[in-house]
């Protein structure tokens, strides 16, 4: 099994016109190929504005996603994995914050639902509420891939020490937290949460935002992280937009784990 992993974040502007986005994402994608990502990733609501009212106007269906075709075949013409940031996802009448993954063929091998949705009322900051338009998932999502398994959390589910236990228990050496802080909880929190799920699950942990628009009714926090088993900081990106590219080796993992075996799920 391979251990040495380059993995690719796409730190993008995203505006409130769809195909522009989609049109960024894939030369961001392609870029990342060139550069020699084996797995690929999106932040999140890469395809819309970050906005509760636009959620509904973006929304699509995960079996005819325009979105996801043009993921699909960017994976597919690349070679590569990727970690399709989250889409608005419309489903039975609900509408999900929804990330998928692809394979090196372009077929999906993880979707994951938004499990904690983005509810906070910050005094004197910032007032958001997911849940006047979104359903939360309910799912731990791990997936399958030629490194091992990959886990897949978004944004405010990193607040969540559970469900990223989980991922990790369910066998996750790599976790993937597409994400859009903002410029409350950004410069607050995001350091810490970033390294504090590595830390606390062993595990490689990268989590890529959309870049810092200043124009926009939403401000993204931005610099994009990869953090290791140690807690350490190994690549991070600043607010602007801009490609990262981040080596790992899996096998510090295991070396971590064996050395502070606080999970005792050495393998």
């Amino acid at each position: 099994m391979k251990t040495n992993i380059k993995l690719g974040l796409c730190q993008m502007t995203v505006s409130d016109n769809k195909d522009d986005n989609l049109k960024k994402a894939a030369s961001m994608l392609d870029e990342c190929c060139k550069l020699g990502a084996d797995i690929a990733i999106l932040p999140e609501m890469f395809n819309c504005p970050y906005d509760t009212k636009m959620f509904p106007l973006y929304t699509e269906n995960l079996e005819n996603s325009k979105t996801l075709s043009v993921i699909s075949d960017s994976a597919k013409y690349n070679n590569m994995y990727i970690v399709a940031g989250t889409i608005p996802e419309s489903s039975d009448g609900c509408i999900y914050n929804t990330s998928v993954m692809f394979d090196r063929e372009g077929n999906i091998i993880a979707i994951h639902r938004k499990v904690h949705l983005f509810d906070i009322n910050i005094k004197g900051g910032i007032v958001f509420r997911e849940s006047d338009v979104l359903t939360a998932g309910k799912s731990v999502t791990v997936a399958e891939t030629e490194f091992g398994r990959v886990g897949i959390g978004i944004c405010f589910d990193m607040r969540f020490t559970e469900l990223y236990s989980k991922m990790t228990e369910a066998g996750a050496k790599i976790i993937i937290t597409p994400a859009s802080f903002n410029m409350t909880t950004g410069p607050a929190h995001w350091d810490l949460l970033v390294r504090a799920r590595a830390l606390d699950n062993q595990v490689f942990h990268a989590a890529v935002s959309s870049a810092r628009n200043s124009k926009a009714d939403y401000v993204s926090y931005g610099n994009s992280m990869v953090c290791d088993p140690w807690g350490s900081i190994i690549s991070r990106a600043d607010e602007k937009e801009g490609i990262m590219i981040a080596d790992i080796d899996l096998k510090m993992v295991n070396s971590v784990r064996s050395q502070i075996p606080v999970n005792k799920i050495i393998d």
